[in-house]
């Protein structure tokens, strides 16, 4: 600004003063406006610079003797990024001779939105020199706006320094560069020894291969790069890429689940069954295989296979003879065959399947997917629906080139095909400053704090045990859970609850109900009045469990207000072994109740509740691959009933419903405690033009137990002598 080095320095003693001036006034202020300056050496940026000396970061450095100073114009901005929504109650400023006549004070969480600057101070009488501003505002971005210069110079600030409301409720900043996310979150780097990542990856796996009901829970988190490693997939272990898209990250080996410890039938040698592989995931990653060789993946219920690309072929059971029952495989691309093998029922949504699938057994379901097989049922049982009608992928975790730590929110889709990434990656970001990490033995009054102050909910591995219930009430809050992050309620409430506000989105998390009866374990929605077309809740990898760890107890385990809401793969579990299992030590009325319209659910998996597992009370609702054990401990058919009718039937639509569509869906019994036992129909429906099912399927498991009709009556017998029914449509 034409001043030189002699004048600045003269100006230095000056400027010292004039800050422990401001150090004086700081002290004056009232009680809960902080004493730390949350603007210094945080990120600054200028609407321009003076020349090379005079850096937007030379304002909030600490240093009075540098500063930032800007070209002769008007207007002219310096912006500070706190790392974190924050409340604002005092800013200070030091100007050099060469300061604003006229300036706003100016704070938003979004500055790329010129429209949402919020302006906390403004005057056009600025006589310049040292000034400290009483504000009051909430915002992660400050600035300060000169509209009008007092000289011919430029602006000229020695430091700026801003100062925030001492938080009571004791909710802690999350830094989105080095954040702290427990002791079980083992994030890794292209720098990393790549020995001791395997063997921590060996040690987690020995220690949850057949840990099925205990407390521990990982993550294994892998930073853009490529890696040697074989990881092998056990209990409450998620791995995934921190990448924004999944070929970020390249495994150079195996992301497998193996079926290697379960007894099937009566042979104690034959360790091949993997109706049991629960809870786990895979996302984000390419695995680049060694040649000859395929990528096993024997699973069951509540477990992803989620924005994937594995270059090579996949079995999804022992190779062998091994049961197997249920999966996911979700916005991902395989290059080479997929064999299902002995898989009961399997949803693969969104993807891109190269080289096609092989195999079915009950029910392969498709939904807007590449490559997926030919609409056929029942032999082969493959039900193929060419597009999606709505969806948006789970929110997920990545680090970006700048060394911070976001969470991108893939944006809402509608009737579309093949995978979120290949073509493109639509969607928003949110920094990790914008999130509360939550870990376990935190207070719910801190959580809901956090929630109540703009936060996001971070849940990192561990048991939660719930006190209170968590509110979600703030449109567009995200709960992300990390290593299958489990909420436990002890006191009979549920665990967590959202308004029926838009945009919602929960994910990667599992609710087991505690020993204390609760109504509802988790209720999305308190309304079903809004629309929420446009922005919709959604729920991605929720699970949902009553019994096994303990003797659980819960009515309902979800219940679904909220209008539009999109389910993206459930698991809603009455446990059938376990802790505290049985007829009255864990009991479960219904799993999931809707009552929104228009709500889609892909992959809903629901089993062995005491009444209807699914009562679905909304109009227009969708539903994509249904998969259904019925209790298996009925003791009597008198304990078995529902009015007049034996049993209750698995998918109940409430006969005021006038629309609903249901694709691939399938219910089984297995009436273990009392083979007699009888249910009368498998789903139940009102009989309507626009009420539809197609390809439906009845099972006796072993012949242990009878389903008299598929649904409504119709469709022949399911027991000893006639194991399995299929039903193309109905009506």
């Amino acid at each position: 600004m034409g001043s030189t080095l002699s004048r600045a320095a003269a100006l230095t003693a000056a400027a010292l003063c004039l800050l422990s001036t401001v150090s004086a006034t700081s002290t004056a202020v009232a009680a809960d406006c902080g004493t730390t300056n949350v603007a210094l050496n945080r990120p600054a940026t200028a609407s321009s610079t003076e020349n090379g000396g005079t850096p937007a970061s030379a304002a909030v450095d600490g240093n009075a003797g540098t500063r930032w100073s800007s070209q002769f114009s008007d207007p002219q901005w310096l912006e500070v990024d706190l790392g974190s929504t924050q409340q604002v109650c005092r800013v200070s400023l030091n100007w050099e001779t060469a300061h604003a006549r006229a300036f706003q004070v100016q704070i938003t969480d979004t500055p790329t939105d010129s429209s949402s600057w919020r302006s906390v101070y403004s005057t056009t009488t600025s006589t310049g020199g040292t000034q400290t501003l009483d504000v009051t505002g909430s915002g992660r971005y400050l600035r300060v706006l000169g509209t009008q210069r007092a000289t011919g110079w430029g602006y000229s600030l020695w430091e700026l320094g801003v100062f925030t409301t001492t938080d009571p409720t004791g909710v802690p900043p999350t830094d989105p560069r080095n954040p702290d996310f427990g002791p079980n979150v083992f994030v890794y780097g292209p720098g990393s020894s790549q020995q001791e990542m395997q063997s921590r990856l060996d040690s987690i796996a020995a220690q949850m291969k057949t840990n099925q009901f205990g407390p521990q829970r990982y993550a294994v988190l892998f930073k853009p790069g490529s890696y040697n490693a074989d990881v092998n997939l056990r209990f409450y272990t998620q791995v995934a890429g921190l990448g924004l898209r999944p070929d970020d990250v390249n495994i150079n080996g195996h992301i497998r689940v193996e079926a290697d410890w379960l007894q099937q039938g009566e042979d104690p040698n034959n360790l091949g069954n993997a109706t049991q592989n629960f809870w786990r995931g895979a996302e984000n990653l390419s695995v680049t295989l060694p040649p000859n060789q395929i990528e096993r993946w024997a699973v069951s219920q509540a477990t992803a296979y989620r924005r994937m690309h594995l270059r090579g072929q996949a079995h999804l059971w022992n190779g062998y003879d091994g049961w197997a029952s249920g999966g996911l495989i979700v916005d991902s691309r395989i290059d080479d065959v997929v064999v299902s093998g002995s898989q009961q029922q399997f949803l693969t949504r969104n993807s891109n399947l190269v080289n096609g699938w092989a195999g079915s057994v009950w029910n392969m379901v498709f939904a807007g997917t590449q490559g997926a097989p030919a609409d056929h049922f029942p032999d082969p049982s493959h039900t193929v629906v060419d597009t999606s009608p709505v969806t948006r992928e789970k929110p997920f975790l990545y680090f970006d080139s700048s060394g911070e730590y976001r969470v991108f929110l893939p944006a809402l889709r509608t009737n579309s095909r093949g995978t979120s990434w290949e073509n493109g990656n639509p969607g928003t970001s949110v920094s990790l400053a914008d999130f509360f990490v939550v870990k376990p033995g935190t207070p719910v009054a801190t959580t809901n704090a956090a929630l109540a102050q703009g936060k996001h909910l971070l849940l990192t591995p561990g048991i939660h045990q719930l006190s209170d219930t968590i509110r979600v009430t703030r449109p567009g809050t995200v709960v992300l859970g990390l290593g299958l992050a489990t909420l436990t309620p002890t006191t009979g409430k549920a665990a967590l609850t959202t308004s029926d506000v838009d945009g919602v989105r929960l994910a990667g998390f599992l609710v087991d109900a505690g020993v204390q009866n609760s109504p509802v374990l988790l209720e999305i929605g308190d309304s079903s009045a809004a629309d929420h077309a446009a922005n919709p809740p959604s729920l991605h990898d929720v699970y949902v469990r009553v019994g096994g760890s303990q003797a659980g107890k819960a009515t309902v385990s979800m219940r679904v207000n909220s209008r539009n809401t999109i389910i993206d793969h459930t698991w809603v579990w009455r446990a059938d072994h376990g802790e505290g299992v049985s007829w009255t030590a864990n009991p479960g009325a219904n799993g999931v109740i809707v009552n929104g319209d228009d709500v889609t659910a892909y992959g809903l998996f629901v089993e062995h509740y005491q009444q209807h597992n699914v009562v679905w009370n909304g109009n227009g609702g969708r539903t994509y691959l249904f998969q259904n054990e019925l209790p298996y401990d009925p003791p009597d058919q008198a304990s078995w009933m529902n009015g007049s009718k034996r049993g209750w039937a698995a998918y109940k639509v409430a006969d005021s419903v006038t629309t609903h569509e249901a694709y691939g869906v399938g219910v089984y019994c297995y009436n273990q405690a009392n083979p007699s036992v009888v249910t009368d129909n498998g789903f139940e429906a009102p009989n309507r033009s626009g009420v539809r099912f197609r390809h439906l399927v009845t099972v006796s498991l072993g012949g242990v137990g009878t389903i008299a009709n598929v649904i409504n009556g119709t469709g022949g017998v399911a027991n000893t002598a006639n194991q399995v029914r299929y039903l193309v449509g109905y009506p």
